[in-house]
């Protein structure tokens, strides 16, 4: 006869979905980047981010009842969709040029550490969801906590100015 199973109810294993998932996405990034290299780990990570982008502008679109955002409602719309995530993403300005977030916290909170394959999401869901609705957008990554900084400093240019061409980052293009 074979002992009973024992209870594991209680036990201190750190283990939940989300946790899980945040490491999923972090070994994943660390599987690309080791096999791949950092800036191939970075296309792929964008082209999940471009089809998370388009999700998430239907569903703002469709929740708003709205074909196009405007520019404050992709302001509005980036900065809730991090909240929903648990990122904390303040609009710090905006004009008609440019949008100037900051975050002291990551949806994937410690397992962006040293992964910074893992801000292409926020790159490629800020990009998709400004330029689809916009027209343009260049995603710049200033500071980020995936390489160390207390806070992420993150620039959409929502056209194509002098100060966009100058800027590091991703660019996209809509049909706006």
């Amino acid at each position: 006869m074979a002992a009973p199973a024992p209870t594991l109810d209680g036990l201190p294993v750190p283990l939940e979905r989300d946790l899980f998932l945040r490491t999923l996405v972090r070994e994943l990034a660390t599987v690309l980047e080791e096999v791949v290299g950092l800036d191939e780990a970075r296309g792929f990570v964008s082209l999940v981010g471009r089809r998370m982008g388009e999700q998430i502008d239907s569903d703002y679109r469709n929740a708003l009842g709205v074909d196009r955002l405007t520019p404050e409602h992709v302001a509005a719309v980036l900065v809730d969709l991090k909240t929903r995530i648990k990122g904390d993403f303040r609009l710090v300005e905006m004009d008609d040029d440019r949008m100037l977030f900051t975050s002291t916290a990551c949806p994937f909170a410690e397992k962006v550490d040293g992964r910074p394959a893992m801000c292409m999401m926020t790159s490629n869901v800020f990009g998709t969801i400004a330029a689809d609705n916009l027209g343009y957008a260049k995603v710049e990554l200033g500071d980020t906590i995936a390489t160390g900084a207390s806070t992420c400093r993150v620039t959409v240019h929502l056209r194509p100015t002098a100060a966009a061409a100058a800027a590091s980052g991703q660019e996209y293009f809509g049909d706006a």
